[in-house]
C-alpha cells in the first residue's frame, strides 16, 4: 500500500523567538531541514507543536509559511483537535484555506464523551471539510479511547483515512487494520517498526524532530528486506527514545532541549511547559550522540 500521507513523519515542535512569539523563519528552517534529512510528512500543532497553547491564527500562519518553505515535497498534516466540536470544525476549514493536505483530529479530550458522540465528533469534522482525516487515538492525554469497534464505523466514511496510534494497544490496532483500508501510522516512537512490519503506513515520529535520517532508516531497511538491519536500527534509537519519551517530561520538551544544543530552531515553551534542567538535557545530548556516533 503507498501511504496516503507519507510514510516518515515529524511530529513537528513549534518554533518560538525568544519573546514567546511564533517564529515562522524558524519554522521554516526546520521544515526543510526536517524534509532534507528525510521526512516525507510533517505534523503541525500536535501534541509536540504545543497546539494547546497556539492561537488558531497562529496555527493558520504556521501551515502557510511550512507550505512555502516545503513545497510539495512533503506533507502537512495540520492538527485541529479541540474538546469542542465546532471550534475543530473551524480550524478544520480553516486549515484546509491555509494549505494543509490531511487534518489531525484528537478524540475530544477533558469531557469524556462516550463512544457515540466520539462517534459523533469526527462525523462532524469529516463532514465540515474536504481534507482527509487522521484521527489520533492517545488516550493517556485525552481520558478516552477511540474504540475499535468505534473506528470500524468511521472507517466507512470516505475522508477518515488514517489513524495515528498512541493507544498501545497492539492486538486493537491489528484488529483495526485487518478489517479496514485505514492507514495507521505509529504514533509512540518504541513502536515504529512494530506496527509496521504488521502493515502500518508508518510513523508520526517525535523523536524525528532531531534524528529524522535514522527515524527513516529503520523504515527504508524494512523495506528493502532487510529486516535484521531494521531491527538494528531500532534497537540502537531506543536510549534516544527513551530518553526523550520515558523520562517524565513531555517530548515537547526533550525536543526543544536537543534542538537547541543542535542550533536548529526551537526557542522557549509556553507555560505550564518549563525548559528541561541541566541534568535531564545533559542525558538527552549524551544520547543523541551516542546515535549520531552508531550511525
Amino acid at each position: 500500500m503507498t501511504p496516503p500521507l507519507g510514510r516518515t513523519l515529524c511530529a513537528m515542535i513549534t518554533p518560538f523567538t525568544s519573546a514567546g512569539a511564533l517564529d515562522l523563519d524558524g519554522a521554516q528552517h526546520l521544515a526543510d531541514h526536517l524534509v532534507t534529512h528525510g521526512c516525507d510528512g510533517l505534523v503541525l500543532s500536535g501534541t509536540t507543536g504545543e497546539s494547546p497553547t497556539t492561537t488558531d491564527a497562529e496555527k493558520s500562519s504556521l501551515i502557510k509559511a511550512v507550505r512555502r518553505a516545503v513545497g510539495t515535497r512533503a506533507t502537512i498534516v495540520a492538527g485541529v483537535g479541540t474538546p469542542d466540536t465546532a471550534h475543530t470544525a473551524r480550524l478544520a476549514r480553516e486549515a484546509e484555506r491555509a494549505g494543509a493536505d490531511a487534518l489531525l483530529v484528537v478524540a475530544p479530550y477533558y469531557s469524556r464523551p462516550p463512544q457515540d458522540a466520539i462517534e459523533a465528533h469526527f462525523l462532524t469534522v469529516a463532514e465540515s471539510t474536504e481534507l482527509p482525516l487522521v484521527l489520533y487515538d492517545i488516550p493517556s492525554r485525552t481520558g478516552v479511547r477511540i474504540e475499535p469497534d468505534t473506528l470500524l464505523r468511521l472507517a466507512e466514511h470516505p475522508r477518515v483515512k488514517a489513524v495515528k496510534d498512541c493507544s498501545y494497544d497492539f492486538l486493537a490496532a491489528q484488529k483495526v487494520m485487518s478489517r479496514t483500508d485505514l492507514a495507521y501510522y505509529a504514533g509512540c516512537d518504541e513502536h515504529n517498526l512494530a506496527l509496521y512490519a504488521v502493515g502500518a503506513a508508518g510513523c508520526v515520529s517525535t523523536v524525528a524532530n532531531v534524528a529524522p535520517a535514522h527515524i527513516r532508516a529503520v523504515l527504508d531497511a524494512f523495506d528493502a528486506g532487510d529486516t535484521a538491519r531494521a531491527a538494528h536500527l531500532q534497537r540502537q534509537a531506543t536510549p534516544l527514545i527513551e530518553a526523550m519519551m520515558s523520562n517524565g517530561l513531555p517530548g515537547t520538551v526533550t525536543a526543544k532541549a536537543l534542538l537547541t544544543t543542535l542550533n536548529l530552531p526551537a526557542g522557549p515553551l509556553r507555560p505550564p511547559l518549563r525548559p528541561a534542567d541541566r541534568e535531564t538535557t545533559d542525558g538527552l545530548e549524551a544520547a543523541h550522540a551516542l546515535l549520531t556516533e552508531l550511525g
